[in-house]
């Protein structure tokens, strides 16, 4: 009987150990966990124009993920297509500025040219909101237009430079998505 009891608890603490050894493994390596759930797609397009048109690769990504969930045939209802939801006239305005021949708004959908376009437009917007990037992101969801009147509104920006409210909902959440998700992408990749 006090054989049993003895072989009972030295499972018990056995069985302790192992789960503490395997809790310790988990979180020195629960990084292979989050790179399953927060992956980065077409990397190495990203990095190429991120470099080109100097934006954070990592912002580019979060972006990706919650624009399309790095579904190159994503549509919105908004008629926005591609990796980074390239709205038509955000298009054909960049197909005459990069210049891009013979452009065709399917060539949204092409994931290289998708997210040429979106990076050239993140560089636009770094400039015109002061590499301010709460206002970059919440410009890159609601138009850099909105945004600009939003910071002149003494409803929704005290003083002029910063949002104290995003009037609409749809951009507030997507803020707070992109800026989680981009802390989350800096942590898990970079060096």
């Amino acid at each position: 009987m006090l054989l049993i009891i003895l072989t009972k608890k030295l499972f018990r603490i056995i069985a302790a150990i192992l789960i503490v050894a395997a809790v310790v493994v988990a979180l020195q390596n629960g990084k292979w966990l989050l790179k399953v759930i927060y992956p980065i797609h077409y990397r190495d397009i990203i990095e190429v124009y991120a470099e080109e048109y100097n934006v954070d690769p990592y912002l580019v990504a979060a972006i990706m993920r919650n624009e399309s969930k790095f579904n190159p045939n994503a549509l919105s209802r908004r008629e926005a297509k591609g990796l980074m939801q390239i709205a038509p006239i955000t298009g054909s305005w960049a197909a005459e500025r990069l210049p891009i021949e013979n452009y065709r708004e399917e060539m949204l959908y092409g994931p290289d040219l998708n997210i040429r376009i979106g990076c050239w437009y993140l560089n636009i917007l770094h400039k015109e909101f002061d590499n301010n990037l709460e206002l970059i992101i919440a410009a890159y969801n609601a138009g850099n237009g909105n945004v600009s009147g939003w910071l002149e509104n003494p409803e929704y920006s005290r003083d002029g430079e910063t949002l104290d409210e995003i009037p609409f909902k749809e951009t507030k959440i997507y803020l707070q998505k992109v800026l989680r998700d981009y802390k989350v992408y800096r942590w898990l990749y970079s060096n």
